[in-house]
């Protein structure tokens, strides 16, 4: 675990693995932190590669700059974090928001992505209805904290099923969901009610992509992954059963099966 200035912003992360490896980072999504990659970060370095796990801007370790953070911001904090760790080119994950993130490293610094990984993820821009609710839910976070939130999401973060099946994954994941502090969630909702439309860089991004996701995801459906893999010019599509959102979390064995064929065949 290290700080580091990445545009101007001290993240803090994790740099685990050898350094000769192969790098790949792992992008969290909201409203977690590094930490969920913990059994991606474990199966990865075993099998010889580095890995970067950043807390992004506003979650985690990494300093809360309230207001509103753009997807820009976290995609080109993120860049400056690599480039202080003299990489220069690495394979990209990112799962939910995560995943809009490393889409639009894709789209801002090019190349530096040797690769994607995308986990129950979209392409598409926010809704008018989309973009209202995010801003209530930011403005909802700073006014009750994140308690409530969580409790209102965790089945939809996890498959129901999955609540009640793995309550030590549930417990898990509720308890990064109300550690985020409130101001730095409400931020990143406030930039992703901008989102932009991904669907022109990814028809244009030649590097192999890994498009994964739950089974039962309800918030990016297997449709939305299927619309996906078929705009990526090179991709694998990864239907994880048994798991809703947080595939990596749920099923974590099946999650890394995938993840290590893919980056095998770079």
């Amino acid at each position: 675990m290290n700080p580091q200035f990445g545009n101007g912003v001290n993240l803090f992360f994790d740099d685990l693995g050898p350094r000769g490896g192969a790098p790949v980072i792992l992008i969290h999504g909201h409203p977690f932190n590094r930490t969920m990659w913990a059994p991606q970060t474990a199966a990865l370095t075993s099998a010889g590669y580095r890995v970067i796990a950043p807390d992004l801007r506003g979650y985690g370790e990494s300093p809360v700059l309230p207001g509103k953070a753009l997807l820009a911001d976290f995609a080109d904090d993120l860049a400056g974090l690599l480039a202080r760790l003299g990489i220069e080119q690495v394979v990209v994950g990112g799962v939910s928001m995560g995943g809009q993130i490393a889409m639009e490293m894709r789209l801002r610094h090019p190349g530096l992505v040797r690769a994607l990984v995308l986990s129950d993820t979209t392409a598409f821009p926010e809704t008018a209805e989309a973009r209202k609710a995010r801003l209530e839910t930011a403005d909802r976070l700073v006014a009750e904290g994140m308690g409530p939130y969580a409790e209102s999401v965790i089945d939809k973060m996890l498959a129901p099923y999955n609540v009640t099946g793995m309550p030590e994954a549930a417990a898990r994941v509720t308890a990064m969901m109300r550690a985020t502090d409130p101001q730095g969630a409400a931020a990143a909702l406030r930039g992703r009610a901008e989102c932009p439309d991904y669907r022109p860089v990814l028809a244009r991004t030649a590097e192999p992509c890994l498009v994964v996701v739950g089974a039962d995801d309800v918030y990016t459906p297997v449709a939305a992954a299927e619309a996906l893999h078929a705009l990526l010019p090179d991709s694998v599509l990864a239907v994880i059963e048994r798991a809703g959102h947080l595939p990596g979390v749920e099923q974590p064995e099946a999650f890394n099966r995938a993840l290590l064929e893919f980056l095998a065949r770079l």
